[in-house]
């Protein structure tokens, strides 16, 4: 179940939710909100999604998020859920079944450290190509970003685990994955090379079900991430 193209301002808001589905309110390039889309999949959660205009927000989508920002889930009841770990970490605990988190307090701790660690990491991948189209000097930014490339190659190589939360995909994985799939329209695929766990962790992640179910092509990413860069981003790409 999905309303494809954005709802924009001045659109009509959509009704109750579904009675045993839960509704995503998303834009279909946003990697915040494949979180939250990968996490659907990976749960077998019956849910429909709304794609918003992020350019031209609906006000009743204002209303029931004041940030205005993507993802956003609400129930049958009403409840709203927002911001991308927050909803995750929700649908993980109302949807016990293939329970993404583990159970201990520790390792629950130390995911939630880790994706504190990476959260430094995500704007790279946007300062980098939008520093470069501006013609300014990106070789810092790069180097930063080849370090912190490394240190998450040399995490996967101390843990002696296929993915960063063990030898099964867990939160984690889906917390960062959105990034690596835009590599290429990020302009920074190269700084894999030369990190051969983190490559095999891309790849191990490319034949995930879920994965599967919400990516993008990379020349669709290129696309959309061209117009982002341009200033006037094509939230219905593709369409």
């Amino acid at each position: 179940m999905s309303a494809e193209k954005c709802l924009a301002k001045g659109s009509a808001a959509p009704g109750p939710v579904p009675k045993d589905y839960i509704r995503v309110y998303s834009m279909r390039f946003c990697p915040f909100a494949q979180r939250t889309r990968l996490v659907l999949k990976a749960k077998g959660i019956k849910y429909e999604t709304i794609n918003v205009h992020l350019k031209e927000k609906p006000d009743w989508y204002l209303k029931k998020n004041p940030f205005g920002l993507v993802p956003t889930l609400e129930t049958p009841a009403g409840e709203v859920i927002y911001e991308s770990a927050i909803t995750c970490e929700y649908l993980d605990e109302v949807y016990p079944e293939k329970k993404l988190l583990p159970s201990s307090p520790f390792a629950k701790a130390q995911q939630k450290m880790m994706l504190e660690h990476f959260s430094k990491v995500i704007p790279y991948f946007y300062k980098i190509p939008m520093d470069r189209k501006k013609g300014e000097d990106v070789s810092g930014p790069e180097a930063e970003l080849k370090e912190k490339f490394a240190k998450l190659n040399e995490d996967l190589v101390n843990k002696k685990t296929k993915f960063f939360g063990g030898d099964s995909i867990t939160m984690i994985d889906y917390m960062m994955w959105p990034w690596f799939e835009r590599v290429e329209a990020y302009q920074v695929k190269q700084f894999l090379d030369g990190n051969p766990e983190l490559k095999k962790w891309t790849e191990l992640m490319l034949q995930d079900s879920a994965v599967k179910a919400t990516m993008f092509s990379p020349d669709a990413h290129k696309a959309f991430f061209k117009t982002f860069l341009d200033g006037n981003p094509d939230f219905d790409y593709g369409l």
